[in-house]
This record gives C-alpha cells, structure tokens and sequence, in this order.
C-alpha cells in the first residue's frame, strides 16, 4: 500500500523519479521496462480523450442525473452555462496540468521534439500555421499544450494556444481538460479576443490543412492542404500578428490510413461529415496495446521532430483587400517550404524530397 501511495503522490507533484521506483519495488520489473509501460499508458489516455472522452461525459453526466446524486450533475450543469463564454476567452490554462510527468512520458514514446530556428518578441502576437494535421495532430498537442518539449523555455514569455475545432468545448469536462492544456476553439471569435484584448506575447497555432488534409496523411508522403486556405492569413493582417509556419516531420509516421479516391463512395462520405460536423472521419489504425505486431489505437513510436521556423513581420490592415492576403499568402507558402527544404535532410527525408502544397 506505501508503494501504490507513493507512486500516486509522484503523478501529483508531476515528478517521473517517485513513480518509476515505486512501481520497480511493487512489479520487480526493470527501469526501462517500467517507463516503457508508462509511455503507452501515457499515450493511450489522450488517445481515448481524443476519440471518445466526450461522448462518455456526457453520457456520464446524463445517467448522474437520473441517480440520486442528480444533484452533483445539476451543479455541474449549472457551472457549465455560467462558464459557457471562457473557451472564446482565452481558457483557463493549468501550468500544473501543463507540467504533468505523464506529458513527458508521452513525448519520450515517440519521441517528440521541437525544434527552435528563431527568437520570438514578446511584444508582438503570433498565428503559428502548423503543418501537416496527422490523424490526431499528435506533435502539435505536445508540444503547445504541454511543458514537455521545453516551449515555455524555448519561447520565454510566449503564450501558445492551440486552436481546435469549436465542438469539444461543448462537451463536459472535456473541455475544462482541453482549456486546462491552454487549447482554445479554432473559431474568429476566439481568435480575436486573444490577438486584440489579452495584450501581446500571444501565439496562436492553429493546424492550417484541417479535416481536409487529415484525409490525406499516410507514411512516406509530405502534403499539405494550403492553396485555397488563406482565412488565417486575413486573422494576421487584420490584427497585425506576425505568421510562423511550422513543419512537423514524422506527423504522417504514426499512423497507417485507408485513402479513398476522390470520386469514391468512402470520400464521399467524408466529406459530408466534414461539410456538416467539422470532422471527418478516418479508418486508420496503429500498434496494438501489447504488440507492435498486431493492430489497434495505439500510434507507431515513430520520431516527430517539430520544426518552428522564422516569423513573417505582417502589417496591421484592418480590412485586407484579396491581393494584400493573397501576396502574404503566397509569402508564407514560399516561407514553408524553404522551412521543410532546409531541414528535410536533418530529419530522415532525401534531399529529392518535394513538399506537395495542395
């Protein structure tokens, strides 16, 4: 029992030491296997956050109301449309949640790295377009919505905040677990409140390609969804918040996809789902939970090397005419792509190595 409650005060005050010796005296197993069990189990809860956390809340939360702790639920209710607006204004961020030990057990699954090419000012706001989307934008949740990578020490004095799609703030608990990670809607809304009314040192990333590019991962290919995406440029320019475009390698890597043709019923169906939920949906799959032989949820331990590069100084235009955005635009593009020529190379790519801009 002292070394079940030693382990459980470890994860508390955040610390990775405590709870390896205490499991090592509770399984007699070895260190490197100890953390390499931690690192799945660190893994598997944000993959079951992702995927069906909210759903399971609410239906939770249902359920509780018609016990007789209805109450409890009631109360939560009650909190939940007294809170409703601090999604749009920008969150509520836990930096104890931010620095929890499971966030760096997560990061060594893989491993997860990022990578710093220039200085940010903390007297000027950013929208950081994140590259590609993944199946789950795995480095992207790393290595914003946590401590683990060293952002805030990398970046002294910048806010990141990572933008989502607006439906799992109406989710419970949910998103007080999201706004806990400083993950904030990928709505203009929110977006404004932070670039205008929360001072400066603020950075936005927000996964440019979405729903639309997440239908296009699969290993070995390098694409990104960005020629008709320019939304975000006219956010820059109308706040005057400098652009950093940002290439994950090894996003596409851990996870192996069913792509359907366009034309195809199965891509017809994706996209519907997008057009009307946001989302569409993925037939995909990793490792299983006990064999990276067999298939489950699990993601590939394939290294993501996450890549910030230089920041495009953009002006503050409160109305953008469409070739003001469409010559930024095509700046940032070109910005990219010198980013993911430049580094390919250091991360595994052959110098042929082409970026597809879709």
């Amino acid at each position: 029992m002292k070394t079940i409650i030693a382990a459980y005060s470890g994860v508390l005050r955040g610390t990775g030491s405590s709870i390896l010796s205490a499991l090592q005296d509770l399984f007699w197993l070895s260190k490197s296997k100890v953390e390499k069990q931690l690192q799945i189990i660190s893994v598997l809860q944000w993959v079951l956050t992702f995927l069906v956390m909210g759903v399971a809340c609410t239906l939770i939360l249902m359920y509780i109301l018609c016990t007789d702790c209805w109450a409890i639920a009631a109360l939560y209710l009650a909190w939940l449309v007294f809170d409703w607006n601090t999604p749009k204004k920008g969150g509520r961020r836990s930096q104890w949640v931010r620095n929890w030990a499971i966030w760096r057990y997560f990061r060594d699954y893989f491993p997860i790295r990022l990578v710093k090419t220039h200085n940010l000012l903390t007297t000027r706001n950013y929208i950081f377009g994140y590259h590609p989307h993944g199946i789950m934008g795995l480095g992207a949740f790393c290595n914003f919505s946590t401590e683990a990578t060293g952002v805030g020490q990398k970046f002294p004095g910048i806010r990141p905040y990572l933008a989502t799609l607006a439906g799992n703030f109406r989710m419970p608990i949910l998103r007080d677990y999201l706004m806990s990670g400083g993950i904030c809607p990928v709505n203009r809304d929110s977006i404004d409140y932070i670039l205008s009314k929360n001072g400066s040192g603020n950075a936005i990333i927000i996964v440019v390609g979405g729903a639309a590019e997440s239908l296009n991962c699969t290993p070995g290919k390098n694409s990104v969804t960005l020629k008709n995406r320019k939304g975000f440029v006219k956010l820059a320019l109308r706040h005057g918040a400098d652009l950093v475009p940002v290439y994950s390698f090894g996003e596409n890597e851990v996870y192996k996809q069913v792509i359907f043709e366009e034309g195809s019923w199965g891509r017809w169906v994706q996209k519907k789902f997008q057009k009307h939920i946001g989302f569409a949906p993925c037939i995909f799959h990793g490792r299983g939970l006990f064999s990276s032989n067999t298939w489950g949820l699990l993601p590939y331990s394939k290294p993501i090397t996450t890549v910030v590069g230089e920041p495009i100084t953009i002006p503050k235009i409160c109305n953008p005419t469409q070739k003001e955005v469409d010559f930024y635009h095509s700046m940032y593009v070109d910005s990219l792509i010198k980013l993911f020529d430049k580094y390919k190379s250091k991360f595994g790519l052959p110098e042929t190595e082409v970026l597809e801009v879709n």
